[in-house]
């Protein structure tokens, strides 16, 4: 059984084709500047060179008939034909309160997802766009849906809600979703393995700490709590997102400032974060790069970041009554030793102690932790696609 990933973005779309019998990936790649002039697709066959198809992408469509098309070519495809893919696994970003798993795509799912995409103006519509270009071309291939809201729907209500005036929540759906479910959920098992034990049986504080970044409390194989909220605005400091703040400072910018509230929304979610902080850049990287230069401001950027996982970790370890892992992944988490040393430091009380040879590693799956430290630590590369496929895969094989 062959699975095409999809991952639609605004102007980009990126794909993997896997194999499912042995969970290995076939091909994947980029569309990009989908709409824009320069449009490219990059596609890499397992094995071969990457190939750059330079093609107009006026749609989502023209790019997706694009991908199929590399999938299938006689040089670089890695498929004879389109009947060779079984089944389409998307990733919608936000799936509301209906959905606390994946499903398959009719059209009640379609209309729900039509209904919440209020809650994610940013992600679903691209999203849902994905979603009917691959219908409209492979009409007969079942599809599946899998929301990066779903496994955060076992919050206990005291953790998702808001207080506000309750009838906002009835009304609006205002209340914590939590996002990057798929990838806490994927690297969560694999921790839970690398203890030993049954998940149910695991408390798991799992770090997605990229250019967007979360962090998740997991009891029992079950999310109880994570730092992204109604949007993915809220919790971490991120590369462009200012994360928590008071709330009040937003009314303060709309009067000083003379900022409108379109205004103050573009300045959170795209100017501030270790952007705003550093002024270097949103790419870790180069703020590593610049402190390590002396940049006074990159540093602080750095030191504010390294702060709010450790606070988020130690509020999960408490609201868990304990914690027996904690799982660094994404790409700060996965490539950056500095950032899961300067995380780790000051969590001695919980009984964390790193190996710091151990954590010069990048992008391995490694156990970073002391033999002796009673709170394991892990570096676990994660997969959302290989989730994504594995979820679609489930609720195919029940069509048979």
């Amino acid at each position: 059984m062959n699975i095409l990933v999809i991952n639609c973005g605004s102007s980009s779309l990126k794909y993997q084709l896997i194999n499912m019998e042995n969970e290995t990936v076939l091909a994947k790649g980029l569309a990009e500047r989908i709409g824009l002039e320069g449009s490219v697709l990059g596609h890499r066959p397992e094995g071969k060179d990457k190939v750059v198809i330079e093609h107009p992408m006026p749609d989502h469509k023209t790019a997706i008939k694009l991908v199929l098309e590399a999938l299938t070519h006689p040089e670089y495809g890695v498929i004879k034909d389109m009947n060779e893919i079984s089944a389409v696994g998307h990733r919608v970003v936000h799936g509301g309160e209906k959905y606390a798993s994946s499903v398959l795509i009719d059209e009640e799912v379609l209309k729900t997802l039509e209904e919440v995409s209020h809650l994610a103006p940013l992600h679903n519509p691209p999203n849902l766009t994905g979603i009917y270009a691959c219908k409209e071309l492979m009409p007969h291939t079942p599809m599946v849906a899998v929301f990066d809201t779903a496994f955060h729907q076992t919050m206990p209500k005291h953790a998702y809600m808001y207080a506000l005036p309750y009838e906002l929540y009835e009304k609006h759906g205002i209340r914590r979703y939590g996002f990057h479910g798929t990838s806490h959920r994927y690297v969560s098992k694999i921790a839970a393995d690398l203890l030993g034990k049954d998940i149910k049986d695991c408390k798991i504080i799992t770090c997605h700490l990229g250019n967007g970044a979360s962090v998740a409390a997991i009891n029992g194989g079950k999310s109880v709590d994570t730092s992204m909220g109604f949007t993915p605005l809220e919790g971490l400091i991120m590369g462009t997102r200012c994360g928590d703040i008071d709330p009040a400072i937003v009314t303060f910018l709309e009067e000083t400032e003379n900022m409108t509230s379109k205004d103050v929304n573009n300045l959170m979610n795209k100017r501030s974060g270790v952007l705003g902080v550093s002024g270097v850049s949103s790419d870790f990287r180069d703020i590593e790069d610049a402190a390590a230069k002396g940049n006074e401001r990159a540093q602080l950027a750095l030191d504010m970041f390294y702060y709010r996982v450790k606070k988020y970790i130690g509020a999960y370890a408490a609201a868990m009554g304990g914690v027996d892992a904690i799982v660094f992944t994404a790409g700060l988490g996965e490539n950056s030793p500095e950032c899961r040393y300067f995380v780790c430091q000051g969590l001695e009380f919980l009984g964390v102690k790193i190996d710091e040879e151990k954590n010069k590693v990048r992008g391995k799956l490694t156990e970073v932790s002391t033999p002796d430290s009673k709170v394991k630590v892990f570096l676990i590369p994660t997969n959302e696609e290989l989730m994504i496929a594995r979820d679609t895969k489930e609720i195919v094989v029940k069509l048979k």
